[in-house]
């Protein structure tokens, strides 16, 4: 892209002296400008918006320019900045409304996420496995083998591994009936982690729930384990 401005500017250079080469420039300078911007921006939102905004208006330059090579290149970037734009706000909207309904059960991840249809006996993955994608159950009974626990249906699973040192699985996950999952990639689940604050922001508060219903587990297993009954 860099050869490509450079060639334009040039172009833009011979015909200076007109009033059609000096709005030309002036054009393509705030183009230019908003580049710059963008590729200071912190967050995706700002990013993208700002790309997609200047490869507006380096386009209309280059048509002004008359340089073809560059006005098919924005003409090929523009809808591709534009729908990854639509993407994260669509993605920014859902994360709204989950945090706005104190949803965290991952229901809104599900646009993001492929059908798997499981039969009973399905190990999803054992314990020590490198973590490669994060699930929601939707309907069957699944469980963690070694906790010897069941999983809601309705709720996520397998996102916790993605934040430990060697992202390694802690537990078993195994399909006890026949079940059906929508999983989503590691590498999409990192994409959309760091490209979106409140998304990040939405997972980290499912896992603060899902690792305070942990506790409360423990320490109800503690609470039964002392009482005078068991002690008994």
């Amino acid at each position: 892209m860099q050869d490509l401005l450079t060639g334009m500017i040039a172009d833009l250079a011979r015909p200076l002296g007109t009033m059609r080469g000096v709005v030309t420039l002036a054009i393509t300078i705030v183009g230019l400008l908003l580049v710059v911007a963008g590729s200071l921006a912190r967050t995706m939102v700002p990013l993208r918006a700002l790309t997609a905004l200047s490869n507006v208006v380096l386009l209309v330059a280059a048509a002004l320019a008359e340089h073809p090579t560059s006005v098919l290149l924005y003409l090929v970037l523009i809808p591709v900045n534009g729908y990854r734009l639509l993407e994260i706000m669509r993605l920014a909207r859902r994360v709204e409304k989950a945090s706005a309904e104190r949803d965290t059960l991952g229901v809104w991840l599900k646009p993001y996420m492929k059908r798997r249809r499981l039969p009973a006996g399905t190990v999803l993955f054992h314990k020590g496995d490198l973590a490669d994608a994060l699930y929601l159950l939707v309907e069957g009974e699944l469980e963690f083998v070694e906790a010897g626990r069941l999983h809601p249906v309705g709720q996520l699973f397998g996102e916790i591994s993605f934040f430990s040192a060697d992202r390694a699985r802690t537990l078993t996950a195994r399909c006890r009936t026949d079940c059906l999952v929508l999983s989503m990639a590691g590498s999409m689940f990192t994409q959309l982690y760091f490209q979106d604050p409140k998304f990040a922001l939405q997972i980290s508060r499912l896992i603060t729930q899902r690792l305070s219903a942990d506790v409360a587990r423990l320490e109800q297993r503690v609470r039964t384990l002392e009482s005078p009954a068991a002690a008994g």
